[in-house]
This record gives structure tokens, C-alpha cells and sequence, in this order.
């Protein structure tokens, strides 16, 4: 057990490393939750979970098809990291579709008087009672380099696994590492659901900042969950 521990190190740093870039991924995604669903808050309508594995599921998926090409880790962290921000970016964008010619409002949020980014004014665009509506500019920027983060995260994750030696099958290896994958996103896709506590419109977002707690619980987290997969698929 120690000897393949030691012998795979490396793949228990870059898993951690891995996590905790889904995690913190988390906190850039503007995340709306039930109310963005109804148009009463600014974000994507589900939740941190789902939006935190679906980075990390589609940078697993795109690495995997990467991998079958090449073993240059910098192409297949590049093949996560787009293949995560053109899922996310699709979602905003439907999202804003939906809510701008379905619902009938304009995208605008309610935590910033300007967008960041544009300098467009948004308070006077904010139905009264609501915290915003639909993906404003500053968002989806923002939701891009989240899902290019998580997507980095989830690469990092599969590409790790899939490189510890051991014994098995090649076919029956690839399902085990993206099991052991998908547990660690999931692990990272709840602590940044207890941090964010809701919703949260990206990095403009004054939850933001709360950031760093969800990286160190993170870190902790994944490094136990990296050290059981590296023992358990090395000893196979």
C-alpha cells in the first residue's frame, strides 16, 4: 500500500489539484437555482451541484476523447477546458433566450447598478421584488471562465487516474477511473453548494469572496479521496 502510494504521488497532487479547481470553478458559474428558474434571480436555473459536475463530467469526456490521440497533457487539458466552457457557454446562452424572448425580461442584475464590463446601467431593468433576471454580460463572462476551470479540474481528475499503473484491462480501467472520477467531482460540486448558500451571480457577486473557505475544504476533501482512488487502482 505505501509503495504505491509513494510510486504515484505525483497522480495524488495533481487529482487534489484537480478538485480543487472544480470546486473553486464553482463560485465564477452564475448559479440561479429555483428562483432563476422563475426569472426572480439572476443565473442559470439548477444548482451548484449539477452545474459544478457538468464542468467537470464534459472535461472528463473531452479529455477522454483527447486521450485516445495523444498523452500530451497540455492538449488534453485544453480539450477539458473548451469542451466545459462551450457546454456552459450553451446553457447560458439557451437560458437567456428563454428568458429574454419566453419570459419577456431583459437580462440585468440586481447586485451591481453597472455591469462591470459593458458600463451598462441595470437597477433601472430590475423587476421589483426580484434579485435580477437572466445572464447579464458580466455573468456569462464570468460563467466561461468557470467552466473553463472546471473543465481544467476535470482533465487533470481522468487524465491522472488513467495514468497510474496497474494491472487491469485496458477497457475495464477507462470505467473505473471515470467512476473514480465522477465521485470527486460530485465531492467538489456540494462544499461550493454549502458555501455559495443559494445563488450567486459570478465574480462580481459579494459571495464571491467567500471563495477561499471552499478551496481549503476542498483541498482537504480531495487529497483523502485522491490517496483511497491511487491505492485502490494501483493495487489492482
Amino acid at each position: 500500500m505505501a509503495g504505491v502510494l509513494a510510486a504515484n504521488f505525483l497522480y495524488v497532487i495533481l487529482i487534489t489539484l484537480g478538485g480543487v479547481l472544480v470546486s473553486g470553478s464553482v463560485h465564477f458559474v452564475p448559479v440561479g437555482g429555483a428562483p432563476a428558474a422563475m426569472a426572480q434571480a439572476t443565473g442559470i436555473g439548477t444548482g451548484t451541484v449539477q452545474l459544478a459536475a457538468g464542468a467537470g463530467l464534459t472535461g472528463l469526456v473531452t479529455a477522454g476523447g483527447m486521450l485516445n490521440l495523444t498523452d500530451n497533457i497540455a492538449l488534453i487539458l485544453a480539450a477539458g477546458m473548451v469542451g466545459a466552457m462551450i457546454m456552459i457557454g450553451v446553457t447560458m446562452m439557451v437560458g437567456n433566450l428563454v428568458y429574454v424572448y419566453g419570459v419577456g425580461v431583459p437580462p440585468a442584475s440586481a447586485k451591481v447598478d453597472y455591469d462591470p464590463i459593458t458600463k451598462d446601467r441595470q437597477d433601472i431593468y430590475v423587476s421589483q421584488g426580484t434579485e435580477g433576471h437572466g445572464l447579464p454580460t458580466v455573468s456569462f463572462v464570468s460563467g466561461i471562465i468557470g467552466g473553463g476551470l472546471g473543465g481544467i479540474g476535470g482533465a487533470l481528475v481522468y487524465y491522472s487516474l488513467m495514468s497510474i499503473a496497474n494491472g487491469m484491462a485496458s477497457a475495464d480501467f477507462v470505467g473505473l477511473a471515470a467512476i473514480f472520477a465522477v465521485g470527486i467531482f460530485f465531492v467538489n460540486a456540494v462544499i461550493p453548494s454549502y458555501n455559495i448558500g443559494g445563488t450567486i451571480e459570478g465574480f462580481h457577486d459579494p459571495k464571491f469572496k467567500k471563495w477561499p473557505k471552499a478551496v481549503v475544504t476542498s483541498l482537504i476533501a480531495t487529497f483523502m479521496c485522491a490517496i483511497v482512488s491511487v491505492i485502490t487502482i494501483g493495487g489492482l
